[in-house]
């Protein structure tokens, strides 16, 4: 049987930020934080000091026959403590550490907080609700360079922002030890504000759920939240020490959970965070795989009587991205997109195509005409049987696999000014995305139609790295592409200026389309949108050509966007009204 904490660590990997952590006082047990009932028994030891007896070597039979009843944690902090304020300084020794704690290393993160803050740091959790006082969570993440929205009172609850915009939360429902309003008795852990509750609703409603260190014994308000929900659209894994309490139980069978048996917490942290690891190492390909492909694509190109071995690379090179970007891996349906979840697929996404990236952008420079019907063939493959429901952004990126191909051939081509090439890429034939029917590479696999609403415009989602960009999808696509075409250029501006000039020329191809093929086209916007300078260069190098060449010129005899110097300067006259029109002020602000 497949251990829990594997199909933990595929289900976290497969849909990064799916799953939310719900953390108990044992998590932060191997830092030297007490729990609520070793802080009860050490109370009672300074309440028998106080009294002049001794209470060892059983504390809590010491207070039953003083007191009569059976010592409980609320019951005695509420006695000794009366005001919250007066209960924050009791317990605030028991979670500070003293300088000398600090150099022990006790009441500091431990390996399961830094194990948690590398899972938040590649985005696998990105919601972490605690019943912890202490702050041992928010400084893991911090080392990790992440700064939470920490919510730790109803005010912070009640004036939060979304959880899909508010990047890693941390809720902390009773409250942080350094505030006056911690919940710590009976009564107080009964229930939650209102505010409280619906945001608990949500979370347990629309994410799975990992639970360690928590008893379910003491926190009321916590056991009503997770009664209540009655959905279960993601696994819930309790994690557990040996046999888990009546209460606990009733949560698990409640929500059908997987109980996972842990030796600590640190160790089932760990090991989850290390599966993770291992699953997102085996998706990426050896460093020297994309090496030996750029070697295996020049000796098959320099040696005609290779075109088998070459009909074949390309071909397994492509069934390979296929078979690594299809599938419960990268699901449609869910979960909600957010930056950093469109931002982890894209790596994916990425670290699966890398082999047919470096060999596409090598294919393309050196393509001759036998050569063309492989690169067109493995377009149509990877743009087939696409899923077209679900979250338009998830449906939109399915193409993006085919769009790398598209970019990285049509790259390699137009930095060896092979037109020819580029234009049988242009002209594949595919799928349409909306409508049916057929339709070209130029007007379905162009950055800003796969990658909408991610770019311009109001609602779009501002990936890692690239948030100030107007078109972060084509950015990080510039990024993904320059390893592999740094050895054909100069620099990263002529290369740069090439990725441009691809873009135009997408565009001018889809205005062909649509002037003279009667193709309901989009002009699809570029790079070149924002960087004028180089779109004027280009344009102004393509009128030129066409001047002075005539229909003789090879952008005509191309066939890219004309089949006469005349169409061809009137599809650049388009598309300088089309630019335009495009309102360049509001793209650049």
């Amino acid at each position: 049987m497949i251990d829990p904490t594997q199909s933990l660590a595929f289900s976290m990997q497969a849909a990064p930020g799916v799953y939310a952590l719900l953390l108990g006082s044992g998590v932060s047990r191997a830092a030297g934080i007490p729990t609520g009932w070793e802080i009860t028994l050490d109370l009672i030891r300074k309440l028998a000091h106080v009294s002049d007896e001794l209470a060892e070597p059983t504390p809590e039979r010491w207070y039953k026959a003083n007191f009569g009843r059976e010592p409980e944690y609320s019951q005695i902090l509420q006695e000794l403590g009366r005001t919250a304020a007066e209960r924050q300084h009791l317990i605030r020794a028991y979670i500070e550490p003293s300088e000398r704690e600090r150099e022990e290393g006790k009441k500091v993160p431990t390996r399961a907080h830094r194990a948690i803050a590398a899972l938040a740091k590649r985005n696998c959790v990105r919601v972490i609700v605690t019943t912890n006082f202490d702050r041992l969570i928010e400084t893991a993440l911090g080392e990790q360079g992440i700064a939470p929205t920490v919510l730790s009172s109803k005010h912070q609850v009640e004036g939060a922002v979304s959880l899909t915009h508010a990047g890693c939360t941390v809720l902390k429902l009773h409250g942080d030890y350094r505030d006056w309003e911690i919940k710590n008795t009976q009564d107080e852990l009964q229930s939650y504000t209102d505010a409280v509750d619906q945001l608990l609703d949500r979370i347990f409603d629309e994410y799975g759920l990992v639970v360690c260190g928590w008893s379910g014994e003491w926190d009321g308000g916590l056991r009503k939240a997770l009664e209540r929900c009655q959905s279960h659209r993601f696994t819930t894994y309790w994690a557990a020490r040996g046999e888990l309490r009546d209460t606990a139980r009733g949560l698990v069978q409640q929500r059908r959970a997987e109980v996972v048996q842990i030796e600590d917490a640190d160790t089932f942290f760990e090991s989850l965070n290390r599966q993770v690891q291992a699953i997102e190492d085996y998706l990426l390909p050896h460093p020297l795989s994309t090496e030996a492909a750029v070697a295996n694509m020049k000796s098959y190109l320099l040696n005609p009587e290779d075109g088998i071995r070459l009909s074949d690379f390309v071909a397994r090179t492509t069934d390979d991205a296929m078979e690594r970007t299809r599938g419960t891996e990268f699901p449609v349906q869910d979960p909600r997109p957010t930056s950093e979840l469109v931002a982890a697929r894209l790596r994916r996404y990425d670290g699966a195509c890398s082999v047919l990236v470096a060999a596409a952008l090598v294919g393309g420079y050196w393509a001759k005409e036998d050569h063309f019907g492989l690169w067109r063939r493995g377009l149509q493959k990877l743009s087939s049987e696409l899923p077209s429901d679900g979250y338009e952004v998830w449906a939109n990126l399915s193409r993006y696999p085919a769009a790398l191909l598209f970019y990285a051939a049509g790259t390699g081509a137009l930095m060896a000014n092979n037109l020819e090439f580029l234009s049988v890429l242009f002209d594949t034939r595919m799928n349409a995305r909306h409508g049916g029917g057929e339709s070209t590479a130029a007007g379905e696999l162009a950055l800003s139609f796969v990658g909408y609403p991610m770019g311009m415009g109001s609602g779009s989602l501002a990936l890692e790295g690239v948030s100030d960009r107007v078109m972060p999808l084509h950015e990080w696509v510039v990024a993904v592409l320059w390893p592999h075409a740094h050895p054909f250029v100069a620099d990263r501006e002529a290369y740069h200026r090439i990725f441009d000039q691809l873009e135009i020329l997408v565009a001018l191809r889809c205005l062909y389309e649509r002037e003279e093929k009667g193709a309901s086209a989009v002009i699809p916007p570029g790079t070149f949108a924002v960087r004028r300078f180089s779109y004027n260069a280009a344009c102004q190098s393509f009128r030129e050509s066409l001047t002075k060449g005539g229909d003789s010129s090879s952008l005509v005899r191309s066939g890219l966007f004309g089949g006469t110097a005349e169409q061809c300067i009137r599809m650049l006259d388009l598309l300088d009204q089309s630019v335009e029109s495009w309102n360049l002020p509001v793209f650049l602000r």
